[in-house]
């Protein structure tokens, strides 16, 4: 059997912000396979387990550059230690630029970036003379360039947290900027169920079948109430299939809405700052004879006195 290390529950737990006893039962359970034992989990606590997809780790912001007649837009989102630094107007023009210039030069990578110019030098000399003046580390992490097939509408949200850029074809200005608010709300995986990995279709089959199962549910039932539960997840992570989130009805979905408008999206980009970056590193030894200490605590105030 494999061996179940401190580090490996910490990782596990990180993921899925489950009790450390319950990641390290999963953990042997699944013979220290961490995806299997993620989808165990969450077999056994359902929602409590995915709680790590929606988490916001890192600071930093995103910043959207998109030409007047919205045929192309950039999307970037740049990195720094703190909350603080994320709303230095040095920080914030250094973005902006990076934006511009993803827009205007089309670089392969953050690579290509960093040596394109930009003031008395290039955007590496730029960014660590950035460093230097804040006292904080700063990282270009990613960008998109975008040309439209349609016309672009783009959205930032909460501080520049949240930034996105939708290319739409047919219908207005109002549907453009609905599109990319419900996009930044919703967060949704893929435009069409296409896109979504089939890892991630297999791994929700999985777990609707061992919930079934756990439920008592009839053999002959399984692969329906499977096929059920892949259905209602590829609803929920599509674009598409997303219930409009300004819906009078609350069930009118992407794709009605589009109809209705003669409208279609031909692609979308979404970034979350420093969505699945870790923040800090926190000492999981330390946690845990912290909770020790706490339950002997517990323990001994409901002892009984002599």
């Amino acid at each position: 059997m494999a061996e179940i290390t401190a580090s490996m529950v910490k990782e596990l737990r990180e993921k899925t912000d489950a009790p450390m006893m319950e990641c390290k039962k999963a953990l042997t359970e699944a013979a220290g396979d961490m995806a299997k034992a993620e989808e165990i989990l969450r077999v056994k606590l359902g929602s409590k387990a995915t709680k790590a997809a929606s988490r916001i780790t890192a600071e930093g912001v995103v910043a959207v550059d998109v030409a007047a007649d919205g045929k192309l837009a950039a999307l970037v989102e740049v990195n720094c230690e703190t909350d603080f630094v994320a709303k230095n107007d040095d920080f914030l023009a250094f973005a902006r630029a990076l934006a511009k210039l993803v827009a205007a030069h089309n670089p392969a990578d953050v690579a290509a970036l960093s040596a394109l110019p930009l003031g008395e030098g290039t955007v590496e000399t730029t960014r660590t003379a950035l460093i230097g003046k804040i006292g904080e580390n700063v990282s270009i992490r990613r960008f998109v360039r975008m040309p439209a097939q349609g016309t672009i509408a783009s959205y930032v949200h909460g501080g520049s947290k949240i930034g996105v850029l939708v290319d739409v074809a047919g219908g207005d200005a109002e549907l453009g900027k609905d599109l990319a608010m419900h996009i930044a709300a919703s967060k949704p995986k893929s435009l069409t169920a296409d896109g979504v990995p089939t890892e991630a279709i297999d791994s929700e089959r999985r777990v609707a079948l061992e919930k079934a199962r756990e439920a008592g549910k009839p053999e002959a039932m399984l692969d329906k109430i499977a096929d059920g539960a892949v259905q209602k997840f590829l609803k929920e992570v599509t674009l598409l299939g997303q219930v409009f989130v300004k819906a009078v009805d609350g069930k009118q979905t992407i794709e009605q809405l589009l109809k209705a408008k003669g409208a279609a999206v031909n692609g979308y980009a979404l970034y979350v700052v420093g969505e699945g970056i870790e923040k800090r590193q926190n000492d999981f030894a330390a946690e845990v004879a912290a909770q020790a200490a706490a339950a002997a605590a517990a323990q001994k105030d409901t002892a009984p006195k002599a």
